[in-house]
């Protein structure tokens, strides 16, 4: 007994099977996607056409000022202390006009501290106030003592 039968092709009938209609509407699905690409393409000119109306309108509007303060005569130089750059090294050595740098300003702001701490100095003369050296200052706290209070 032969495994299975072989028929002919125009032997297979089958008058039930058939194409199923209900499933896509393709003609539907081709009318959505149109409608999408339209609606982008109407979306994305209207956007551009607002960017650039508000961007001629802002151009040519003056902005009132944020602050009842005036502006200073000045106002486009940044007041002190500026942001300065790091050093930079080329071939010849340290490019120019970058003498003064945040590393060169702290070296000089710590000796400065430095020698206020080491040094005696007058605060302020009329009034007779002095600095003294730091050294200075912690053996007489330690010979007198701290100042006490009485309330």
């Amino acid at each position: 007994m032969p495994d299975h039968a072989h028929y002919r092709d125009d032997e297979i009938v089958n008058r039930e099977t058939r194409h199923e209609e209900s499933d896509v509407n393709v003609r539907a699905l081709l009318w959505s996607v149109v409608i999408f690409i339209v609606f982008a393409g109407v979306t994305h000119l209207v956007l551009y056409l607002q960017f650039h109306a508000y961007a001629r309108y802002f151009r040519h509007a003056a902005a009132p000022p944020l602050t009842m303060m005036s502006r200073p005569a000045d106002a486009s130089v940044p007041v002190t202390p500026r942001l300065q750059p790091f050093p930079t090294k080329n071939a010849e050595g340290m490019m120019p006009p970058y003498a003064v740098t945040p590393v060169t300003d702290m070296a000089e702001m710590r000796a400065r501290d430095e020698k206020m701490l080491s040094e005696a100095g007058w605060v302020d003369q009329k009034k007779g106030i002095v600095r003294l050296p730091i050294e200075t200052a912690k053996q007489l706290v330690v010979q007198r003592g701290l100042p006490v209070v009485t309330q």
